[in-house]
């Protein structure tokens, strides 16, 4: 899947190994796709393993596409490390739009059995998830919080942008006292995007750790966007069953971390050029991609120190 940079099943037979037919080649990754032993338990001990210690930030989102009029809608749950959102738990919805809140509790349950409380720095997340019930779970979980909340959410009797209506670009706003948002008590920071958005946060942080962690957010459009059209191209996958789809995305996840790891390590060697424009000229995750590419294809003497790295955790993110 790394060297095919693909899930597509014609692409990926051309990079197996031996002389067989093609088609005994696809039956091959079909069977890939089918193995009941891809549980959610071996994918998430794979990748707790890498996480570093101490407390981590976790980032909640959908990414969604169709296939013909099959709507294919991943809810996934991760932790924002070195500018990615790294996929922990993750669910195929059986339906287009947004996720309900039964959906997203047991996402986040599912987690915590691994993953004590007490190792979250905190929750980031878009509008959509919001509601009086999801945010009252997460406080008895003593997960703190950081969600954006609509422009038209009623915050103390009034609407957000009645309270922040005159909020200048740049500019960033609390309320003076905790206020009642979704039937819970918390403090409400807003701020202006240079776009014009009024982008207000119902949080438990402190204003500062708010706007600095809720920027992290945008991660997991780095790895939505990494796992599809810039890196697998998982949205040419044919496949449509739920538990199907879960385990590819499992195995994707799993290439795709392996390249963000070796990336990471490899940026800490030769870092990556930086262009005249002031951004990089590539992504961790496509620096680690070549190197582990031209290890699997070429330099078979370096690659048993690439597998022992992607047995190692990435180091502190405070670090990166």
């Amino acid at each position: 899947m790394v060297t095919a940079k693909s899930v597509n099943q014609s692409d990926l037979c051309a990079h197996l190994p031996g002389a067989r037919a093609i088609d005994a080649k696809k039956r091959r990754v079909e069977r890939g796709c089918r193995d009941p032993q891809l549980t959610e338990s071996v994918f998430l001990a794979f990748l707790l393993a890498l996480l570093p210690p101490g407390k981590l930030l976790l980032s909640i989102d959908r990414t969604t596409w169709k296939r013909g009029k099959s709507p294919l809608n991943l809810l996934v749950l991760g932790v924002v490390l070195h500018g990615y959102t790294v996929p922990l738990v993750w669910t195929a919805l059986d339906h287009d739009g947004n996720s309900g809140t039964v959906r997203r509790i047991q996402l986040v349950s599912r987690l915590l059995r691994a993953l004590p409380a007490g190792r979250w720095k905190g929750l980031v997340a878009d509008r959509e998830f919001i509601g009086g019930e999801w945010f009252r779970f997460l406080r008895r979980k003593g997960i703190k919080r950081a969600i954006r909340i609509r422009k038209n959410a009623v915050v103390d009797e009034l609407r957000v942008d009645t309270w922040f209506g005159d909020l200048q670009v740049g500019e960033v706003r609390c309320l003076a006292e905790r206020a009642n948002v979704y039937g819970e008590v918390m403090p409400v920071v807003a701020t202006r995007s240079p776009a014009g958005d009024l982008v207000a946060i119902a949080t438990d942080l402190s204003v500062w750790d708010t706007c600095v962690l809720y920027r992290a957010r945008w991660s997991v459009a780095c790895t939505f966007g990494s796992v599809k059209s810039r890196g697998f191209d998982l949205e040419r996958t044919g496949i449509t069953c739920p538990d199907r789809l879960e385990r590819l995305f499992g195995l994707v996840v799993m290439a795709w971390v392996s390249c963000l790891r070796v990336g990471v390590w490899h940026q800490a060697q030769v870092p990556i050029m930086v262009k005249a424009h002031g951004r990089s000229a590539m992504s961790l995750v496509r620096y680690g991609a070549e190197q582990l590419c031209n290890a699997l294809r070429w330099n078979l003497t370096g690659l048993p120190e690439l597998i022992r790295l992607l047995s190692m955790p990435f180091h502190a993110p405070d670090a990166a």
